[in-house]
C-alpha cells in the first residue's frame, strides 16, 4: 500500500495573489504575516473563513487573504459580520478595522457588536492617525497632536480602545503590537478560541504620517521599563530583569521594586476580574522614566456569555415548533392583506 503524504499547510497557503500595497515599512505587513501564520497553525478551512473590513489602510486586508472576504463600507464592518455570522454561524469570521474606521464613523456599530457578543474576531489596527487620507488626527491621537487637520494641536481627549471595549461589555479584550509577533500570535490563538466577540487592539506604526508613536514601547533600550505583559495567574512584573512590580492599594496601581515588598502584595492577573481589568486598561500614561505606569499587553479580560447568533437560532426554532416551517407562497396567497396609502 502506497503511503499518501499530505502537504503541510503553511502561511503562504493563505496569501492571495494580490500585490500588497501598503507603504514600505508599514506595521500592517507584520500583522498580515502573523494572521496568515495563525490561520495555518489552526488549519482553518479557507472555504469557511471570511475577512471583512471597513475603510482605511488596514481595510485592504481582505485582498491579501486567500479566503472569502469583503471590503465593506466605512465603519459598517460590524453590521456586515453580524449579519454574516447570524446567517452562517459555521463560518470563521474576522473583522479588520482601524482606529478611525471603528471609533469615529463606526463607533456606534462597534460598541453594539461587543454588546451583542456575536462570535467574531475583531482586530483593530491602532496607529493613532488617519493614514489613508494623508495624516489627519484620529479618535486615538494624543492631546496636542499636530496634524494637517489640527495645525495648532488636537484639543480632543483620545479614546482608549481597550477601555471602551470593556465599557461596552466586551467578553474578550486584549492588546498587542506589530513589533511583537510572538505575543501577537499567542493572543490571536486565544481570540479565535473564544466563543463570542474577541476584541484585539494592535498598536501599529504608521511610518509615513505618525512614525515612532510607539517607539518607547518597541525599542530595545526603552521597551523593558515601559511595557508590561500580563498572563492569567501570573504577577505583574516588568523591567529588564523583572525587578519591578505593580501593587494595588485602594484600587490605585503603583510601581514598586520587587525586593522592597512582600510577594503576596504583588498584583496577580486574573482575566475574569472585570474591575481589575478596567484598571489595567487605564495604565494609559505616556511612557516615561520617572516611575510612570507601564503600558500593558496581553489578554485583559475574558468571560463566557451567550452568543447572539445562538439566541437568534433558538428563537427561530421555537417559532417553527409552534407555527411550523414558513412558506412564502402561503403568505402571499393567504388571507392577510396590507393597504398602502
Amino acid at each position: 500500500m502506497t503511503e499518501v503524504k499530505t502537504k503541510k499547510i503553511s502561511a503562504k497557503d493563505y496569501a492571495s495573489d494580490q500585490d500588497v500595497k501598503w507603504c514600505p515599512g508599514c506595521g500592517d505587513y507584520s500583522i498580515l504575516k502573523q494572521v496568515q501564520g495563525v490561520c495555518a497553525e489552526l488549519e482553518l478551512n479557507k472555504d469557511n473563513t471570511v475577512f471583512v473590513s471597513g475603510i482605511g489602510c488596514s481595510s485592504r486586508f481582505p485582498y491579501y487573504m486567500d479566503t472569502y472576504g469583503m471590503h465593506s463600507i466605512h465603519g459598517r464592518g460590524p453590521a456586515f459580520v453580524s449579519g454574516l455570522k447570524v446567517a452562517r454561524p459555521d463560518l470563521n469570521v474576522w473583522m479588520i478595522t482601524g482606529d478611525g474606521d471603528a471609533l469615529s464613523i463606526g463607533g456606534n456599530h462597534f460598541i453594539h457588536l461587543l454588546r451583542r457578543n456575536v462570535d467574531v474576531n475583531v482586530l483593530l489596527f491602532n496607529n493613532q492617525i488617519y493614514g489613508l487620507t494623508k495624516g489627519q488626527y484620529s479618535p486615538t491621537s494624543e492631546k496636542g497632536k499636530v496634524t494637517k487637520s489640527t495645525p495648532f494641536g488636537s484639543i480632543d481627549h483620545p479614546f482608549n480602545p481597550a477601555s471602551l471595549a470593556l465599557g461596552a461589555d466586551g467578553t474578550f479584550v486584549a492588546r498587542t503590537m506589530d513589533r511583537d509577533p510572538k505575543s501577537m500570535r499567542a493572543i490571536l490563538h486565544e481570540a479565535h478560541g473564544h466563543k463570542g466577540t474577541s476584541f484585539v487592539e494592535i498598536y501599529q506604526n504608521c511610518n509615513i504620517f505618525n512614525d515612532g508613536a510607539f517607539f518607547p514601547l518597541t525599542e530595545r533600550s526603552t521597551k523593558p521599563d515601559n511595557t508590561l505583559f500580563v498572563q492569567h495567574g501570573q504577577p505583574l512584573l516588568f523591567g529588564e530583569n523583572n525587578q519591578k512590580a505593580i501593587v494595588l492599594k485602594d484600587f490605585t496601581p503603583t510601581v514598586v521594586n520587587v525586593d522592597e515588598v512582600d510577594e503576596s502584595e504583588i498584583w496577580i492577573h486574573d482575566v475574569h476580574d472585570r474591575v481589575k481589568a478596567s484598571i489595567l486598561t487605564r495604565f494609559f500614561d505616556d511612557p516615561r522614566e520617572d516611575g510612570g505606569l507601564p503600558r500593558p499587553f496581553g489578554v485583559f479580560y475574558q468571560e463566557e456569555r451567550h452568543v447572539y447568533e445562538n439566541g437568534v437560532k433558538s428563537q427561530i426554532e421555537k417559532h417553527i415548533d409552534v407555527k411550523g416551517s414558513p412558506d412564502l407562497d402561503d403568505l402571499l396567497e393567504g388571507p392577510n392583506t396590507w393597504s398602502i396609502k
